[in-house]
């Protein structure tokens, strides 16, 4: 029997090449704002009722639904539905987002150890798979046991907290039965406010790049390999663009003024008014990144971290290491 793929990327070369007998994807982008409530991801999981909306079902977001035999099943729960199939694999790339998506779907499945049976990890770089070959170039399966569970629980948990200290003690614990783990937790933590600059990696990144002349957005929001940051998509790093333009004190001139008040689901509008951006590093900006300024002592900060809630009165920041809120580096003004 041909398996049930559990993945973050929607590729329907999984079911085409009749690889698989249905890809599952998810979604959720754990990397920005508030997390999903407990509720609402057992909901998401749970059996199918009448009462959730449209796209709040694990069933709604899937490839082969019109081939698999196990269509009529939609209704089940994720763990009862994996139960009628053979093997359960988990294809999830090296994208921080993608090993936020596996932990949490690992927390979850260890409840349920009959469907742990079934399944089976596949590390992937996306960029290492021509989708053409899928069928004959596979990453290897490896088995899950209680050491990736434990391991996935102990990190969904922490970074669910409302504080990222148990994050940070995780880097010092043995992670290695998720490989990709530690670096994940290091680059989320690196966006944590700086406690010199008061930026995050990302804001710190685009910063720069403006200042060395990149002036136009598309460059900032998808040159990856120049940003050298991997937390964000393009629209979470617009939504930090308009906080280093529009505050009291902006680190950024030239951001389109109507972006202020477009709805962040505007997706169409805001596209077009970052298009029309053209970007200049402003005087206060440079100070930011000589490190003479701290950008969130004149300017709000307002966005989540996992479970931590980052105000300016609850500034958790990274140095690099864990500063808590009200404590400065020394030898930092």
């Amino acid at each position: 029997m041909k398996p049930l793929i559990l993945t973050g990327w929607l590729i329907p070369e999984f079911t085409k090449s009749e690889f698989a007998d249905l890809a599952l994807t998810f979604f959720f982008r754990f990397g920005w704002g508030p997390l999903p409530s407990p509720d609402e991801l057992a909901a998401y999981l749970g059996p199918g009722t009448s009462d959730l909306k449209p796209g709040h079902h694990w069933s709604d977001f899937a490839t082969g639904w019109n081939k698999t035999k196990n269509r009529s099943r939609r209704d089940l729960s994720l763990a009862e539905f994996c139960q009628h199939y053979e093997t359960v694999e988990l294809w999830f790339d090296t994208q921080p987002n993608a090993q936020l998506q596996l932990i949490w779907l690992l927390d979850y499945f260890r409840s349920y150890p009959e469907t742990v049976a079934k399944l089976k990890f596949r590390l992937v770089d996306l960029a290492m798979i021509e989708l053409e070959r899928l069928g004959r170039w596979q990453p290897p399966a490896v088995d899950i046991t209680e050491k990736e569970l434990a391991t996935a629980s102990a990190a969904w948990q922490a970074y669910r907290a409302p504080t990222p200290e148990a994050c940070f003690d995780l880097l010092y614990k043995d992670l290695s039965a998720l490989p990709l783990l530690k670096p994940v937790l290091i680059d989320l933590l690196e966006e944590l406010p700086s406690s010199s600059t008061g930026l995050g990696a990302t804001e710190t990144r685009m910063l720069e790049l403006i200042a060395r002349g990149y002036s136009l957005t598309n460059a900032l929001f998808h040159l990856y390999q120049l940003r050298q940051t991997r937390i964000f998509g393009e629209w979470e790093c617009g939504y930090l663009l308009d906080g280093l333009a529009h505050g009291p004190r902006p680190a950024v001139a030239g951001l389109d003024e109507e972006l202020r008040t477009l709805d962040r689901e505007n997706l169409r509008d805001r596209h077009t008014a970052y298009l029309r951006s053209e970007l200049s590093i402003t005087e206060f900006g440079e100070a930011v990144l000589a490190h003479k300024e701290d950008f969130s002592r004149h300017n709000p900060i307002d966005r989540w971290w996992g479970g931590t809630h980052l105000t300016n009165d609850n500034l958790w920041r990274w140095n690099p290491a864990l500063v808590k809120p009200g404590r400065a580096r020394a030898g930092v003004p």
